[in-house]
């Protein structure tokens, strides 16, 4: 049992590790394995609280450790791999002297990430529902379209002032106060559950789009929680 204690933060620290292979990945542009890796960081993260609790070992150092660990993850890897694409975007002509400095302004994104997730410890609402885009969705989201989109991403049609705005506006969704949708049932009857089934059935036609289905996925979540929030307000 002495053993078993450690095994929470040891799953954390695979979290962790996963989220540093992901960003190493994303500096020489290998987005699959940058992809892969948050993804199995994911599935770590969703393991060590779950082990703890089964376990019964929850501790403040195991929460500290999580979150340090999500930042990576799910901050810095998705950060690493935006720095990538800026590398690759077309730049209009009045940015062209600012395309080597440009880049680095997708570790904002990392900021903010770690801005949300302290907010999260501390904001006891979030116990029940989430209050701003949860950072792994911002990961899910940033890797999945690179992964779909790329041929778009890095084409004349788009370029890097679309790709700072969007990313912006990640940024914002990350720390703003919208409450988002948390997938939890008590029940699985349609009353109370209304808009939680009224997700899950929009999600169907974004798996036709292939690698981009889950950045769809990510936006219909994020426009469902608002449109939400908005009839919530004026109700």
């Amino acid at each position: 049992m002495n053993c078993l204690k450690h095994l929470p933060n040891t799953i954390t620290c695979c979290n962790l590790i996963s989220g540093c292979i992901a960003t190493g990945c994303a500096f020489y542009g290998q987005y699959h394995w940058a992809v892969l890796m948050i993804v199995v960081g994911a599935v770590f993260d969703f393991f060590d609280g779950m082990t703890a609790r089964a376990l019964n070992v929850s501790s403040p150092i195991g929460k500290e450790l999580d979150s340090l660990a999500d930042v990576v993850t799910f901050g810095v890897a998705p950060s690493a791999i935006v720095f990538y694409l800026f590398h690759q975007v077309h730049y209009p002509l009045v940015l062209s002297p600012l395309k080597d400095f440009i880049p680095y302004t997708a570790f904002i994104m990392a900021a903010f990430s770690a801005l949300r997730l302290a907010k999260f410890n501390l904001d006891e609402r979030q116990s029940t529902q989430f209050i701003g885009l949860p950072t792994p969705a911002n990961a899910l989201f940033w890797g999945s379209l690179v992964l779909g989109q790329h041929a778009f991403l890095i084409s004349q049609k788009f370029n890097a002032v679309f790709l700072f705005l969007f990313m912006l506006l990640f940024c914002m969704l990350l720390v703003c106060k919208v409450p988002m949708l948390a997938l939890k049932f008590k029940t699985w009857g349609w009353k109370g559950n209304e808009v939680k089934y009224i997700f899950l059935l929009g999600c169907l036609p974004c798996f036709l789009l292939g690698t981009s289905c889950f950045a769809a996925i990510i936006l219909w979540y994020v426009a469902l929680s608002i449109i939400t929030d908005v009839r919530s307000s004026r109700a």
